[in-house]
């Protein structure tokens, strides 16, 4: 507390002061242009990203180095270090696990406990009990086979795990969102190459993780004999969905934005992950299918081919009603209702000889299904309702004749 009475702390403080807020400008401008390429670093704002700390550690270090030829102790500036370190670390891991895992419930919990250790060891090491704690930590041990295990070994040994885990997941998903952003049509393609890069870097990552913390590599042999025997028994649905995976993703029978019907479920395919496939219905319900179930079953794909679907629609009019001249005019107010396709053009057919009027058949195509039918169905039936009201068509309703003998 002495040295917070030195006259110099003034100065450090308008220091520190003055370049956290350049830092902060400097930072907030760069997010409002880098904001959608870079997430990690910059984040929503610039200050709630990992920039924010690496820039006022660096310049708060320089001002710790340069302060002595000032003739002056640094007090606060010692104290801005590790509290801008454990800052670096929560932006780092917190933004990371969210651009990796955007929609899973356990970000949070990671990003609390993350939070927890980052200041809990930063008022260690101001208080300056951190060599006192490692002491004590080292001093429980504990026999592991041949070997003598301390607590503080496995908690380097967790961290060093941890950050190269989460190091490879920002790396990942950096691939992967470039490679969802390639200039091609071929979604389903860039799909199975983001997912094979993103688990052969995960396999790597696990692999340099282990050996950062000591355990020798050849033991995985065993593990891996272990692995197979439980995927062959009680892990084989999952593994199945996981290949099933990549065969839909390899093969193209099925890719995103078709129109598909599964197990009595239709909609249109919106994302296809390595172990199930989300199909989401016209009116906004979701499926999640497991890929077995797409390769075991059939699928109807009404997009696979050509999206262009046909729909038709029923109508009625007198037996008084001259037919051929009336049957282009129904078929040119079709044809004028929005997305009702051209090629091929809308038909309309006498289909049966009712016993209140003459039955028509209309047909016309679309070439968006995932929009829903029931809209396109609807405009074409008040087309058709205004035409024959402009024209005095009888629409026939039900009429029975009663003979009294």
């Amino acid at each position: 507390m002495n040295q917070l009475d030195h006259r110099g702390v003034g100065l450090e403080a308008l220091a520190l002061a003055l370049l956290l807020a350049t830092v902060g400008l400097l930072v907030w401008l760069l997010a409002r242009r880098y904001r959608e390429s870079s997430q990690v670093l910059v984040g929503q704002h610039g200050f709630d990203g990992a920039l924010f700390p690496v820039l006022a550690l660096g310049g708060a270090y320089a001002l710790n180095k340069l302060w002595p030829l000032m003739g002056a102790k640094p007090v606060l500036l010692k104290l801005a270090l590790p509290v801008l370190i454990s800052l670096l670390v929560i932006r780092v891991v917190v933004r990371i696990l969210r651009a990796a895992f955007p929609s899973s419930r356990w970000v949070h919990v990671g990003e609390r406990w993350v939070s927890w250790l980052a200041w809990g060891g930063s008022i260690l090491w101001i208080t300056g009990l951190w060599p006192a704690a490692m002491e004590e930590l080292e001093a429980i041990s504990w026999k592991l086979g041949g070997s003598t295990v301390s607590l503080r070994s496995l908690l380097e040994a967790a961290v060093s795990v941890a950050f190269v885990l989460v190091g490879t997941l920002w790396l990942s998903a950096v691939i992967e969102a470039r490679l969802l952003k390639a200039a091609t049509e071929d979604l389903s393609a860039r799909k199975i190459i983001a997912n094979l890069v993103k688990a052969g870097l995960l396999f790597v990552g696990l692999l340099i993780a282990l050996s950062s913390a000591g355990i020798d590599l050849t033991a995985l042999g065993v593990l891996g004999g272990a692995l197979g025997v439980g995927l062959g028994f009680g892990l084989q649905k999952l593994a199945s969905n996981y290949v099933s995976g990549f065969v839909i993703l390899a093969e193209r029978s099925l890719r995103i934005g078709d129109m598909v019907k599964v197990d009595g479920f239709e909609g249109r395919i919106t994302d296809i992950k390595t172990r199930y496939t989300i199909v989401r219905a016209l009116n906004g319900r979701e499926s999640v299918v497991p890929n077995e179930l797409l390769i075991t079953q059939r699928v109807e794909n009404s997009s696979l081919a050509d999206p262009k679907v046909a729909l038709t629609t029923q109508l009625s009019v007198g037996y008084d009603s001259d037919v051929d001249r009336l049957l282009p005019l129904l078929q040119a107010a079709v044809q004028d209702v929005p997305r009702v396709l051209a090629d091929p053009p809308p038909a309309v057919q006498l289909s049966n000889f009712g016993a209140d009027g003459l039955d028509l058949q209309v047909v016309f195509w679309i070439g968006d299904p995932q929009n829903g039918s029931g809209s396109v169905r609807s405009d074409v039936n008040l087309a058709l309702l205004r035409l024959l009201r402009e024209l005095g068509v009888e629409i026939p309703f039900p009429q029975r004749v009663v003979h009294q003998r």
